[in-house]
């Protein structure tokens, strides 16, 4: 029975096209915001410290350091607020939560880019 429910609920969302992206990458999402009549688009850069869930309940977090201050921001997948993600640099790491970079700060806060192999670069 739950698997019908879940079936039906899985087409009733709509699916958006969005990049590729893992815990570690530095992502820029642009997502819609309302105030009062009016409507306008707020990007929000930075590094994406987890990603949990499946289906159309599943969410990505993004932190960033504003006036040396660490903000976090949960994105639900299936927001219809989500205008794009736009994918910055590829993430070095070998962890899916980087829950130890809220501890950090300063150049140890950085994520290594991840090189690329010199044969997909020369394909683009």
């Amino acid at each position: 029975m739950s698997s019908a429910v879940a079936f039906v609920h899985e087409q009733l969302t709509q699916k958006k096209n969005f990049p590729a992206f893992k815990a570690g990458d530095n992502i820029t999402v642009n997502y819609r915001i309302i105030e009062g009549n009016k409507e306008r688009i707020q990007s929000f850069k930075g590094d994406v410290i987890k990603k949990q869930g499946t289906g159309s309940t599943a969410t990505f977090t993004v932190r960033k350091i504003s006036d040396g201050i660490g903000v976090e921001r949960v994105f639900p997948y299936a927001s219809p607020n989500i205008e794009s993600i736009v994918v910055n640099k590829v993430g070095q790491v070998h962890r899916a939560k980087l829950y130890y970079q809220r501890k950090r700060s300063g150049k140890s806060a950085r994520i290594r880019e991840k090189r690329m192999v010199a044969a997909a670069a020369d394909k683009a």
